[in-house]
């Protein structure tokens, strides 16, 4: 059984910045629903930052708005949330919004499962600590999901946990510590407690990317409305995930990609001693 997943990141629906098209985002969310309503996957998933946040008011608008467009989808959609989604909405306004929970879940979708790791993707600003926080208890629930894995797995989030360079990055080469949460490393230990083939998504970094770390591919997906990498025009990326014995990911618009990779059962031999 192959599995089919439509895949949209960082919509980013609000003003125009100097690198983000916002305010081309509900057209190309239209152009998306028609293309996967066209393609009818098994599901969509939206990986977070659907908003550039502003205030609390406005957030609610942009949410609100960017959820609409969402309806005109006829497959089943699961949202995560994104650090701007977060910095001014709670879980639950953006649960209320959305109209379904926002928790950490496993779906189980024939030969694949896929475990929606929803984890706190808040930015902390505090004088005393700036930047992701991973809750315990999220890092927890990825551990133990795992663990019980027992068929190949998705792992989808917000925020990469690959800690792959971000050179080039026009947002976080001189600021990696925000493209990744600081308890990455533990995050990794806990993908490789997993005896099943694991594949991981996300999207936060505005850019196409494939990584791996101890034989487990790591994927991120180019946001909707990102310029950086297509000279000023929005990207108006979106992708399809096709799940088997492989992966096959191609994203579609002005910043295409394509790559096929498999997943392996066990993980690498632990790297020798220093020499």
């Amino acid at each position: 059984m192959t599995l089919r997943i439509a895949i949209v990141a960082d919509i980013h629906h609000g003003a125009p910045s100097h690198t983000k098209r916002g305010d081309a985002a509900l057209g190309l969310l239209a152009a998306f629903a028609d293309w996967t309503n066209a393609q009818a996957p098994d599901m969509v998933l939206d990986l977070g930052d659907r908003i550039s946040d502003i205030d609390e008011a406005t957030d609610l608008r942009l949410e609100t708005e960017v959820a609409a467009a969402f309806r005109a989808i006829d497959a089943p959609i699961h949202h995560i949330c994104g650090n701007h989604d977060r910095d001014h909405l709670s879980v639950a306004q953006n649960e209320e919004i959305l109209g379904q929970p926002l928790q950490n879940q496993v779906l189980d979708a024939g030969n694949w499962q896929i475990a929606l790791w929803r984890a706190d993707a808040r930015i902390c600003r505090t004088p005393e600590r700036r930047g992701f926080i991973l809750p315990e208890s999220d890092l927890l629930w990825l551990s133990r999901t795992m663990q019980a894995a027992g068929k190949p797995t998705l792992v989808v989030s917000h925020v990469p946990v690959s800690g792959h360079d971000q050179t080039g990055n026009y947002y976080f080469q001189r600021s990696p510590q925000f493209s990744r949460y600081p308890e990455s490393a533990r995050v990794r230990e806990a993908l490789a407690q997993a005896r099943v083939p694991v594949v991981c998504l996300a999207g936060h970094v505005h850019w196409n990317t494939v990584t791996t770390v101890d034989g487990i591919p790591h994927l991120t997906q180019q946001s909707l409305t990102e310029s950086f990498t297509t000279q000023g025009e929005p990207a108006g990326a979106w992708g399809m995930l096709t799940l088997a014995e492989t992966a096959h990911w191609q994203v579609m618009g002005r910043d295409p990609f394509e790559a096929r990779v498999t997943p392996q059962t066990g993980r690498w031999t632990p790297p020798m001693a220093p020499f």
